[in-house]
């Protein structure tokens, strides 16, 4: 960035006590420099405090650009030390001291713009709190939150941050997750259920065993990715540094030039102002970091800024089906009904049996039952036949839930309707005292935003839309109908990964998106490898280049969106740069700018590019 003295300024609390009031002390010598001209006609009341303005702000200018000399870092101080140096001994007080003034507001409104761009991303950091309640033996004892480890166990109360990953023991609560996830509803935990570091309790006390001790949690896995992010450059920014160092002789150069023809220095010390290059070394920074921000605050975290500027050149997109697309664990469809039985009571019937079941059939039964808030009886004569279904007595009746196969010998053959063979999914059959009064159909859902993102995906647009299953063809056929995707169906992992390779050998940039679990070797074979879920995945956070910390699908055009608007800002705001140094310089070459109005010219070049950044801050805003 521009000035050393002000970078300090903003960010030394003890440096700052010094150096804030005489920013201020120097601007109010400055405006009396030109005050005393209009009530004093001896020139040198007006000049003192020029003087004495112009030392305030000019005298930080020199001595960095100094610094950077000697240290071989050859920046943007120099030219503008050497502007006011110039003002400053052709007596030119006034000028020498705006001069200065403006160069320090422009790194000001730079340093304003990178801390409003960088508030989410601080927040983030602040999350894990300093304390922790921890139980030893029956007894609450407070420890910093740093020294907590694998196993202890800790207490948190409502309002309370929780101190580090671990698994609810005790208690019901709900937990606001939006700092790491992005998602604004609170979401409520019980036994067993994960929490994490830096996470919010919102209602109930929870008892929480340690997982992940200070150092080890998925927030601190977070911190790590966007500080590593944030020392990242983009191939655009790489260039603009390769041909920093010969920047300064150019443009003394050229100055040097306009002097020796035109015998004047006014012309040249424009020239050193406007050809600063604040809006040039800015330009990718600041809109990086506002990305970087949205792309936080709406749960998506970026391993390297660099995949923004891949991420718009994405010509097809392939799916990881399990997981991604849809929930990835069985639910309850559909619910037919005979024999004027309704669904209300199918279910109570079936969850009264299942209850006592460990098949995943049998956990979406029971899901629903909660879903539709149905209390369900016991049975004393439950009996399971493994991999076919259950039978028992509920109030009296005798009840069986369980494959067709396994039904048809418990009843009387031609009297069960069979489900259409169109439909898509396992069938859970239910008799009634022999007497078949329904089916429940159960399949892996697709996700309700799903054929959404498709089509927000097609409209931006991006040519080739695939989902990879592992399924069979007929189940990979009837997911893709629905969402107007092709599909490729009985892939194995390594498959996936050798097809994600032929498409990249193709010429095709292909962003793979998963789970990053089970699909791990082929999202990471990706151009752009996307693991959405990652709040749960450790091997998520350290494959994918982009992680999504919750499962919505809605942030994937976002991501898209982010990356070709920051990709086309940073472009906007370089060629803006360019531009206005060459058009500017040629008009101080000629005399048209003086250096006063150059100053002011500067700052307000910065001020454009900031605003132009600062267009990012929309994404997340439509997102969140």
């Amino acid at each position: 960035m521009v000035h050393g003295f002000l970078k300090q300024m903003t960010s030394s609390e003890s440096n700052s006590k010094f150096q804030i009031p005489a920013f201020f002390i120097g601007g109010f010598f400055l405006l009396n420099s030109y005050i005393a001209g209009f009530f004093f006609p001896e020139k040198e009341v007006s000049e003192i405090s020029a003087i004495l303005s112009s030392l305030i702000f000019g005298l930080p200018l020199v001595y960095n650009a100094l610094k950077d000399l000697f240290t071989g870092q050859v920046e943007m101080n120099e030219l503008a030390a050497l502007s006011f140096t110039a003002s400053f001994c052709t007596a030119n007080y006034k000028a020498a001291s705006v001069i200065a003034f403006f160069m320090i507001i422009s790194h000001l409104i730079e340093q304003r713009t990178e801390c409003n761009a960088r508030k989410n991303i601080e927040a983030l950091m602040r999350l894990t709190p300093s304390k922790a309640q921890v139980l030893i033996d029956g007894t609450i004892i407070e420890r910093d939150a740093n020294t907590i480890k694998n196993g202890d166990i800790v207490q948190v109360l409502p309002g309370d941050r929780i101190p580090g990953d671990g698994k609810v023991i005790e208690g019901i609560s709900t937990i606001d997750e939006s700092a790491i996830t992005g998602e604004s509803l609170p979401v409520e935990k019980g036994g067993d259920a994960s929490v994490y570091s830096g996470t919010v309790n919102l209602s109930g006390r929870l008892v929480i065993k340690i997982t992940s001790g200070s150092g080890e949690t998925i927030l601190s896995k977070i911190k790590d990715l966007i500080k590593q992010a944030e020392k990242s450059r983009t191939p655009v920014m790489k260039i603009i540094n390769r041909y920093a160092s010969w920047y300064t002789p150019s443009i003394l150069m050229l100055s040097g030039i306009v002097l020796f023809f035109t015998r004047d220095i006014q012309r040249a010390i424009s020239m050193l102002i406007l050809s600063c290059p604040c809006t040039v070394i800015l330009s990718g920074p600041v809109a990086l970091v506002t990305a970087l921000g949205a792309a936080a605050r709406s749960g998506v975290i970026f391993r390297d800024v660099s995949i923004l500027e891949i991420v718009q050149k994405v010509t097809t997109i392939i799916f990881d089906k399990t997981g991604t697309l849809t929930y990835g664990n069985l639910l309850v469809s559909t619910i037919k009904v005979f024999n004027e039985t309704n669904s209300h009571t199918l279910l109570y019937y079936a969850g009264s049996l299942e209850q006592y079941s460990h098949h995943p059939a049998a956990k979406a039964i029971i899901k629903e039952c909660i879903r539709c808030n149905i209390t369900l009886s016991g049975s004393a004569d439950f009996c399971e036949t493994a991999g076919m279904g259950v039978r028992g007595t509920v109030e009296g009746k005798c009840i069986s839930v369980g494959r067709m196969e396994w039904i048809q010998k418990q009843c009387t053959p031609g009297t069960i309707s069979e489900i259409s063979h169109d439909s898509y999914g396992t069938s859970l059959y239910i008799l009634v005292n022999g007497e078949h009064c329904g089916t429940i159909l159960l399949s892996d859902v697709v996700k309700s935003d799903a054929h959404t993102t498709i089509e927000s995906l097609r409209k931006l647009p991006i040519a080739n839309i695939l989902m990879f299953t592992g399924d069979k063809a007929f189940v990979a056929e009837h997911i893709a109908r629905q969402l107007g995707c092709a599909f490729e169906a009985e892939m194995l992992p390594d498959q996936k990964m050798m097809r994600i390779r032929d498409a990249k050998s193709s010429g095709e940039i292909v962003a793979m998106i998963g789970d990053g679990v089970n699909d791990a070797p082929a999202v990471a074979a990706g151009d752009v490898s996307i693991a959405m879920g990652g709040i749960g995945s450790e091997v998520a956070i350290h494959s994918a280049s982009i992680v999504l910390m919750n499962d919505k699908l809605d942030r994937i055009p976002f991501i898209f969106r982010l990356s070709r608007v920051t990709v086309s800002i940073i472009r906007q705001n370089i060629m803006f740069s360019i531009l206005f140094i060459i058009v500017m310089m040629a008009s101080s070459a000629s005399g048209v700018i003086s250096p006063v109005l150059a100053a002011i010219l500067h700052s307000l070049s910065t001020v454009l590019v900031v605003l132009n950044s600062a267009r990012l801050l929309r994404e997340s805003e439509q997102t969140v």
